[in-house]
């Protein structure tokens, strides 16, 4: 698996995370409605971020074996 593309999966996956944890804490402090909203688009979006990173690293490394075979 390639060095840098893992280390960028793992940082948007690390960044979903992130996101999740501070929608989840404004909803469970009661905290502004729009705020909440906002942050699960963003955690929506960078999901789909990361999981186009992950597909383009199972794409790359599997055209890197196929001239191996």
């Amino acid at each position: 698996m390639s060095g840098p593309m893992f280390y960028l999966a793992i940082l948007a996956m690390l960044a979903v995370f992130a996101v999740l944890l501070a929608g989840l804490r404004n909803m469970m402090k009661q905290g502004d409605a729009n705020v909440s909203n906002k942050l699960m688009q963003l955690r929506v979006f960078l999901q789909f971020v990361a999981v186009v990173i992950i597909v383009l690293i199972v794409y790359l490394a599997r055209q890197g074996s196929s001239g191996a075979g």
